[in-house]
C-alpha cells in the first residue's frame, strides 16, 4: 500500500459511513454499531494525523472547532460561553430559522440556497437535500414534479417506495437508460430553473 493521503482515504471514509448507516437501518445491534462508529472515528483520526504532519491542524483542533461550531450554530441551545440557555424555542421551525440565519452569516459567499449541497452525493440523496432546501426557501416545485406527483401514486411505506424505485431502475436499465445519470440531469435542470449554477457547487 502506498503512502496515506487525504485523497487515498476518501473511499474508506465513505465506505465506513455507509456501513454505519447499514448497521442502523438493519438493526445490527449496539455492539456492531459501536464497532462501526469506531471505524468512522479511525478515519477521522487518520485524516487529522495527516493534517498534523503537514502542520495544518490536529485532532484536538478538530474537536475544539466542532465544539465552537455547535455553540455558534445553536444559539437557541447554548450561550456564547457554552452554557445552556434558560429557555428554548417553542417550535422546530424557529430552530431551523435560527440555524439557517447563523449558517448564512458564517458563509456569506454562498449566494444561493443550493450552495453547499455536495455535488458528490448520490443523485437520490442529493435530490432530497435540494428539495428540502427549496422548500425552506419557498422556491417553486421542480419542473414536472407536480405532473409526476399526480401521475404516480406515491406509496405509503418506505418498503413500497423502495420497490417502486427499484422497479424504475430496472425499467431504465432494460431500456438502456442510466437512472442515476437521468436524475442528475433532472437535478441540474431544477437548479437552473431556480437560478443556481450546479457546476459551481
Amino acid at each position: 500500500m502506498g503512502a496515506l493521503t487525504h485523497e487515498s482515504l476518501v473511499e474508506y471514509l465513505l465506505e465506513e459511513a455507509y456501513e454505519v448507516a447499514e448497521t442502523i437501518e438493519t438493526a445490527g445491534g449496539d455492539a456492531e454499531l459501536k464497532s462501526e462508529l469506531g471505524d468512522v472515528l479511525l478515519q477521522v483520526v487518520l485524516h487529522a494525523r495527516l493534517a498534523e504532519e503537514r502542520g495544518a491542524f490536529d485532532l484536538d483542533g478538530v474537536a475544539r472547532g466542532l465544539t465552537a461550531k455547535m455553540i455558534r450554530r445553536n444559539p437557541h441551545v447554548f450561550r456564547p460561553d457554552g452554557s445552556l440557555q434558560d429557555s428554548f424555542p417553542a417550535t422546530v421551525e424557529e430552530i431551523v430559522l435560527k440555524w439557517d440565519a447563523v449558517k448564512k452569516a458564517e458563509k456569506p459567499e454562498r449566494g444561493h440556497v443550493f450552495d453547499g449541497v455536495p455535488a458528490a452525493l448520490p443523485a437520490l440523496a442529493r435530490a432530497q437535500k435540494l428539495l428540502d432546501r427549496a422548500e425552506r426557501a419557498h422556491l417553486p416545485p421542480a419542473t414536472g414534479q407536480t405532473a409526476v406527483g399526480t401521475a404516480v401514486e406515491i406509496p405509503a411505506t418506505e418498503e413500497e417506495l423502495g420497490d417502486l424505485l427499484f422497479g424504475i431502475a430496472a425499467g431504465a436499465r432494460a431500456g438502456g437508460l442510466d437512472a442515476e445519470r437521468a436524475l442528475r440531469g433532472a437535478l441540474r435542470r431544477f437548479q437552473d430553473s431556480n437560478g443556481s449554477t450546479p457546476s459551481a457547487q
